[in-house]
């Protein structure tokens, strides 16, 4: 998705400025949030507070499933969808503004510059931790909305004001440590496999 909507908005050098990038992220991170993120991870969050709660109601990760529709119907898989979008737009928006600016710095005035994986992935564990900074509290909140204790807020403004109100302003970074370490190496991991996918890719045919 990224890589479709940074194609209609290069320059006629092919170069993607910073904000292009920004706003190219976020296009992907909605799409992403609406079509893969948000039904796994309502499902995923679920299943933790199922296994972790004195008496655990799921038998395994299909009769999870088809519980959770057969009681909540298909809405059940979507709960948080506007804490997923809010969530994984403005963490792709970060993550991609940041890969593209210090792209465009490394490269200087030669887009084409070869980058190694060494570089790429220093700069995706940047982005990474750009992006854990940036949203980790919308993070917060959006496991909230997803968990079996969801029905506790009207909405997601209205959970963010809870968790503010109940717990403080700390709440909204619980796990930033952890999510730290795990995000990194997961960005650059990604960004140094797409690179070297689309280098081999080039070598058999043109990938724009």
């Amino acid at each position: 998705m990224f890589e479709f909507l940074s194609n209609h908005m290069r320059d006629a050098q092919g170069r993607l400025d910073s904000t292009r990038g920004l706003l190219c992220g976020l296009g992907a991170g909605v799409a992403e949030a609406v079509v893969v993120v948000c039904p796994m991870e309502t499902i995923k969050v679920k299943f933790i507070h199922d296994q972790t709660s004195p008496n655990p109601k799921y038998r395994g990760f299909f009769h999870g499933v088809r519980e959770i529709i057969r009681e909540q119907g298909l809405k059940g898989t979507y709960q948080g969808l506007t804490a997923t979008v809010l969530k994984q737009g403005s963490n792709q928006a970060i993550r991609f503004f940041v890969m593209t600016s210090l792209r465009n710095w490394y490269r200087g005035d030669n887009p084409n510059k070869p980058m190694n994986p060494l570089i790429t992935g220093t700069f995706g564990a940047i982005a990474g931790a750009a992006s854990v900074f940036g949203n980790t509290p919308l993070d917060v909140i959006k496991t909230r909305m997803q968990g079996l204790e969801a029905h506790k807020y009207r909405n997601t403004w209205d959970c963010g004001l809870q968790i503010l109100r109940n717990e403080g302003l700390k709440a909204f970074y619980k796990g930033t440590v952890p999510r730290l370490g795990r995000v990194c190496l997961d960005v650059a991991i990604v960004f140094i496999i797409y690179d070297e996918v689309v280098k081999l890719l080039n070598k058999v045919w043109k990938t724009d």
